[in-house]
């Protein structure tokens, strides 16, 4: 088994970019995700709450931290099986400092035993946060190495960064 993944959570729509708002078509962690992928040839996994976050940046952020208030769930629409993987990348925006609820749901009740674990977050100045603390959290048995912090307006540019965290650490 030397088989890898990458489960991302990605939100399209308004975002924060360099002190205001753009409309993404497509988010910057399914960009980081797709460049991981690239270089690692892990295959891709898009966590989705059934729920979908609002459009609007600022509504978007409002749900988010009544989620995290409430150390809430989502339902989400599919997940995977994550027996056969043994090096899982966890690539998330940072929501309120740490990783958005739907990320903790996929994380929540999986035997993470013997897997090395890569994550990356997204952000616009507020780095990993605790996420990797709340990862560690969910993942006992597994090896999480340290994350790396994209700047989300920035991700266009950031496969030199990606491919030198990666390489270093497989």
């Amino acid at each position: 088994m030397n088989s890898k993944l990458i489960v991302y959570f990605s939100h399209k729509g308004e975002n924060y970019s360099k002190g205001k708002i753009v409309n993404l078509t497509k988010g910057n962690t399914e960009k980081a995700a797709e460049i991981i992928s690239k270089i690692s040839g892990a295959k891709l996994f898009e966590i989705k709450a059934e729920k979908d976050y609002p459009n609007k940046y600022d509504d978007c952020i409002e749900v988010a931290k009544k989620e995290l208030k409430e150390n809430s769930r989502p339902k989400l629409v599919n997940d995977i099986d994550i027996t056969e993987y043994d090096t899982i990348f966890i690539a998330f925006p940072n929501w309120w400092g740490t990783m958005p609820m739907p990320v903790f749901t996929f994380l929540e009740g999986k035997d993470f035993s013997n897997k090395t674990i890569f994550p990356l977050c997204t952000h616009e100045g507020s780095g990993l946060g605790r996420s990797e603390v709340d990862i560690k959290r969910f993942v006992n048995g597994a090896n999480v190495l340290k994350g790396l912090a994209i700047v989300g307006s920035e991700v266009d540019t950031a496969e030199k960064a990606i491919s030198e965290w990666i390489n270093k650490n497989i």
